[in-house]
């Protein structure tokens, strides 16, 4: 069974600017992952959701991998 690796750490905020925390939350060609493959409950996929489209939004990550 999966579990939510905020929940268990009780991590109540997640920072956009720290890319390293939901890094596993996305795919190789940075798609965002589903809970039922991250573990995340749904308060804490909200906020990871969250700070990923903030990060694409101030150029922290990209928004799609170029395929050449």
């Amino acid at each position: 069974k999966r579990y939510c690796k905020y929940c268990e750490s009780k991590i109540d905020f997640i920072d956009y600017k720290d890319t390293e925390s939901y890094k596993y939350s996305l795919s190789e060609r940075y798609k965002i992952m589903p809970r039922r493959l991250t573990g995340n409950c749904k308060v804490h996929q909200d906020l990871v959701t969250d700070a990923i489209k903030k990060a694409r939004q101030i150029a922290l990550i990209p928004y799609v991998v170029d395929r050449k």
